[in-house]
């Protein structure tokens, strides 16, 4: 079994608060990938992982990342709802992960809609 050093349990303490500000839901933005099953076998994993990526290295301390079962739309997954506190959702669809970078660098960082990427503007509960 592998000791753990204080090192060790200050570097799980800080990916534990990186966690954890993304789940308590005081945010600026929220971003929901669908996470159905259709959603799942189209690559939703993936985008997922992008928008991970995306908050981590951005530093964003402001942005919620969720998941949500199916949205309904099985031939447009995978897909991922943006919203950003005071907007109506957008709807963004038939994603991969470059779609999902530049998302999240023009939507949920500047308030830019990426309308080449949206399917719907509105219809949700925003923040």
């Amino acid at each position: 079994m592998v000791r753990l050093r204080p090192k060790d349990l200050d570097r799980i303490a800080e990916d534990m608060r990186k966690v954890m500000s993304l789940r308590e839901g005081s945010a600026r933005a929220r971003m929901t990938i669908h996470m159905g099953t259709c959603g799942i076998a189209a690559g939703a994993r993936l985008i997922v992982t992008a928008v991970m990526r995306c908050v981590e290295e951005s530093a964003a301390k402001d942005v919620l990342v969720t998941t949500s079962g199916c949205a309904g739309l099985c031939s447009r997954e995978p897909m991922m709802t943006v919203e950003l506190a005071g907007s109506a959702p957008v709807k963004y669809v038939d994603l991969n992960e470059d779609k999902t970078r530049t998302i999240f660098a023009e939507h949920v960082l500047k308030g830019k809609i990426v309308a080449d990427y949206a399917l719907a503007v509105g219809s949700e509960q925003t923040l």
